[in-house]
């Protein structure tokens, strides 16, 4: 048995929860239920991302204080998880005493190995990204991910991280560690970016302009810039610097981002992580977007698909269906709400819940006492070697073969006649059925943790369940 340390990217709380936070914490808790069920101890990281010019904002907004608004929407985001039954060790804030601690002492580390000094630049700034922007970043002047919000031009005295120094450490994690940053185009394309050069990025702000920041230590004139302070959670989450023995433990570590946090985790965390004598993260899983109708969301489109809306409507499991099976975990996906409830009718309500409830009739109507316990046997290989390279929706597929083969069965073989023309071949017949939706539960596990809990119990306990997935309208 080996230990685990999976983590996803810590939400920003400007907003509440929307569908990729969704995507990344269902993705992030389905890795880390299969390692545990593969007998590795594990450890799943999420929280929350409290400090920056953004939170400020947003307090103002409401007349509230940053601390009052963090509070607030931290403990939405930790509601959701559970609303999603994510099987989280620790929820990380941002703002919480041992996470300061743990930042400031890293940056005393990362100063003391030299790679922190203090400078005056004029920058091109995004603040939708809280990030620095060069020409070549820029799409007519404006970011792209933000192409609303104009780029702000500011020159002031900050602290700097000495980013450039580590070009070639960074080329050489990438070249001996080809599996480092999956899916393999995500490394190229951050091995592109580092080769053509690095530039030291700003770790801080003026206090007289943003308040809201951990204090760099010896200068009580400015607060940590809001990655540098965010991104340490990786560590602060599992004891460092205080518990040196739970940190070694746990670390490194395997992490999930978006596909617009590649260069921060991939490239400027793992610089952040060498100059501070620390090990670099095991590997790192960039995800894509999901859009809905060919565009990306946006209120102003009203193609908006709330996530808080959807599980209250279809169900936690549901909802990690859909984005398990349906979602790409290596590319852009589109989803609408047609979409949605065309998958959760097809698959899950007319598909695996009518599955159910078909054979659950014939063992509650036919045998006299429930089925003896499988025995737990090793899963295939191949589910495994899909799971651990994180895709999700290719391991889904393979369930729902054993799902569409055993509907079949029942439609081949006919069990609900054989069992009234030979009483016992029928029987024998029913059990093998039932044995295997057993299975196809287990198989259920890391990706919809309550339909297996519900599948394992129903036969166990030779009992029809209530629907499992109720016809809806849309």
């Amino acid at each position: 048995m080996s230990a685990r340390y999976i983590t996803t990217t810590l939400p920003y709380i400007n907003a509440d929860p929307h569908l990729g936070h969704t995507l990344e914490f269902v993705e992030a808790d389905c890795f880390a239920r299969a390692a545990r069920l593969s007998g590795d101890e594990t450890f799943l990281n999420i929280g929350t991302d409290e400090h920056g010019e953004k939170i400020v904002q947003k307090a103002e907004q409401q007349g509230k204080h940053p601390q009052e608004y963090a509070d607030e929407y931290s403990a939405r985001f930790k509601a959701f998880a559970d609303r999603l039954n994510i099987s989280y060790d620790t929820f990380t804030r941002t703002t919480s005493g041992g996470h300061t601690a743990a930042a400031q002492e890293f940056w005393k580390r990362c100063e003391a190995a030299g790679d922190i000094y203090k400078a005056e630049y004029e920058i091109k700034y995004c603040v939708g990204c809280e990030l620095e922007k060069t020409d070549s970043e820029l799409e007519h002047g404006h970011c792209p991910l933000h192409p609303k919000l104009d780029v702000e031009i500011r020159k002031e005295e900050n602290y700097y991280f000495r980013f450039s120094k580590y070009q070639k450490n960074l080329i050489e994690l990438y070249t001996t560690q080809p599996d480092f940053v999956l899916p393999k185009e995500r490394l190229k394309e951050i091995r592109t970016f580092v080769a053509g050069g690095l530039k030291d990025f700003s770790i801080s702000r003026r206090r007289e302009k943003l308040s809201w920041g951990i204090p760099v230590p010896g200068d009580p004139d400015h607060v940590m810039y809001v990655w540098f302070d965010a991104l340490v959670n990786y560590v602060s989450a599992i004891g460092w610097p205080t518990d040196e023995e739970r940190f070694k433990k746990w670390w490194p570590v395997t992490q999930l981002a978006g596909k617009d946090n590649l260069r921060q985790q991939a490239a400027m965390w793992q610089a952040m992580l060498l100059s501070a004598g620390l090990a670099t993260s095991k590997q790192i899983f960039i995800h894509g977007f999901i859009t809905s109708g060919g565009q990306k969301m946006s209120k102003s489109l009203g193609n908006v698909i709330n996530p808080l809306e959807l599980v209250e409507k279809y169900g936690s499991d549901a909802v990690r269906y859909i984005l398990l099976r349906h979602v790409s975990p290596l590319e852009d996906s589109d989803l609408t709400h047609e979409a949605i409830h065309e998958h959760y009718t097809a698959h899950l309500t007319n598909g695996l819940g009518n599955l159910v409830a078909r054979v659950m009739k014939l063992a509650e109507t036919y045998l006299p006492e429930p089925i003896e316990k499988p025995k737990v046997t090793p899963f295939p290989q191949e589910y495994w070697d899909m799971v651990n390279t994180f895709q999700f929706n290719r391991a889904m597929d393979w369930i729902w073969v054993r799902v569409q083969a055993l509907d079949e069965r029942i439609t081949r073989e006919e069990p609900f006649k054989l069992v009234k023309e030979d009483a016992e071949k029928g029987r024998v017949l029913i059990k093998e059925l039932v044995t295997e939706l057993y299975l196809i539960g287990r198989f259920l596990n890391p990706f919809m943790p309550e339909t297996n809990e519900i599948i394992k119990k129903t036969v166990l306990a030779n009992k029809k369940p209530e629907n499992l997935f109720p016809r809806l309208t849309l």
